[in-house]
């Protein structure tokens, strides 16, 4: 299996940046626990973790939770992500720092962009990361999730004006987006059914199935993004989404069998593959 599945959506020095409470837990108290509980970041999460209790018993559960194998963002409430702290709510997909590169290659390729989807959009970190870094004056921002505890969260962190959606990709979108979209990003599920069980349990017990399982070749629901997105998309409007490196010849054939011309980036730092299509400006 070959996916860095980063449940880590928080930088090393976040921890630093809050005050803390009083509170009967020592630091060392709380990493023991969490070490003994096998988590690996166990000083950078007894930060967190240390800094958002209000009282000594509100910790003891915070810390339970984290300990019992809950994402340290259900447990917080939030991850940072492009440098925004996004609501997070149980039962919802994590936003992965290694989307930031998507992000990026998002707003290089497209800055002049007026019209952004985020389809699959989770929590909406991906939308709301476009609108605070696209350098224009606004866009017109909508989003999509057939989660409903997804498009709740959206709607929480996506800037005033933003229109969530709730449906299976696109059916959900009004009309009068065919044509129109410069940039849509779909964060879709790409995990192949058989190896979702060897995800950490983090992500395969308490983040939600539909999120995560990408059908026998992890490339089900890609495929069924790319066979509609040229109707979707301006001239010269560009598809963005993630994949695994090996599933990234896969990813870049289905593009060009929707009419897209395709083409991959590579970020190492973050272990991420992006493959983008592009629609043809004539």
């Amino acid at each position: 299996m070959s996916y860095s599945f980063d449940s880590r959506s928080f930088s090393s020095s976040s921890s630093s940046s809050f005050s803390r409470p009083a509170a009967a837990a020592s630091d060392d108290d709380v990493v023991g626990r969490l070490r003994a509980a096998g988590c690996v970041f166990a000083e950078d999460e007894a930060g967190l973790l240390l800094s958002a209790a209000r009282t000594p018993a509100e910790l003891t559960a915070l810390v339970e939770r984290r300990a019992c194998g809950h994402p340290l963002e259900h447990v917080l409430g939030w991850a940072e992500f492009c440098g925004l702290r996004i609501a997070v709510e149980p039962g919802v997909f994590v936003p992965r720092r290694r989307t930031e590169f998507l992000v990026r290659r998002a707003v290089h390729t497209r800055p002049d962009a007026g019209v952004v989807v985020d389809l699959c959009c989770g929590t909406g970190a991906v939308g709301a990361a476009l609108a605070a870094s696209l350098p224009g004056p606004g866009i017109e921002l909508y989003a999509s999730d057939i989660e409903p505890a997804a498009v709740r969260c959206a709607r929480r962190n996506l800037p005033e004006g933003a229109r969530v959606f709730e449906g299976d990709l696109f059916e959900s979108l009004p009309d009068l987006l065919r044509g129109r979209v410069d940039i849509l990003a779909a964060n879709v599920p790409y995990v192949p059914t058989e190896e979702v069980g060897l995800l950490p349990a983090e992500a395969r017990v308490h983040e939600p199935l539909v999120a995560l399982d990408g059908g026998a070749d992890g490339l089900d629901v890609l495929r069924r993004v790319t066979a509609t997105a040229g109707e979707w998309l301006a001239p010269g409007g560009i598809l963005l989404f993630e994949t695994s490196e090996h599933q990234s010849a896969g990813a870049l054939a289905a593009v060009a069998n929707g009419g897209l011309e395709p083409w991959a980036a590579r970020c190492d730092e973050r272990y991420a593959t992006v493959v983008v299509g592009t629609k043809a400006a004539g």
